[in-house]
């Protein structure tokens, strides 16, 4: 297999905390080599549990969950796919986050697909999205 997919943050945080217990199917489906994070996400996830107590179990959950699955770096591809994507969103009058930008960019750079529950990464042009919350 070959990696397929870059898991949002929303879906990484809903899988830890239970939320949507369809995310927990489709990861026990889909082989851990087709799944990975973005740095960015990682670094989103490392922020939201810094500081809480070490064994917080929303803390060790994602601590967890980082030893199993990758972080792709980001890296100078992303920060190219990144440019172009930030422009074209700029012409059309629409506004991601940062982080949520770097982190279409990223999957984009890699051609991967992003899992995701947030609507605002549809405005994205040729992102590849899908949303595992849903059966």
């Amino acid at each position: 297999m070959s990696l397929s997919y870059l898991l949002d943050t929303n879906i990484v945080s809903y899988f830890v905390r239970g939320i949507h217990p369809e995310i927990g199917k489709r990861l026990i489906r889909t082989p851990l080599d087709e799944i990975a994070v973005s740095a960015v996400t990682e670094a989103e996830l490392r922020f939201w549990i810094i500081g809480r107590p070490p064994n917080a179990c929303i803390r060790v959950s994602v601590e967890d969950f980082l030893m199993r699955v990758p972080s792709l770096p980001w890296d100078s591809g992303a920060a190219q796919s990144y440019a172009r994507t930030r422009e074209i969103l700029k012409r059309q009058g629409r506004v991601l986050s940062s982080e949520d930008m770097m982190i279409a960019a990223h999957a984009l750079s890699l051609g991967l697909t992003l899992v995701t529950h947030d609507q605002a990464f549809s405005f994205v042009d040729g992102l590849k999205t899908e949303d595992w919350t849903v059966a």
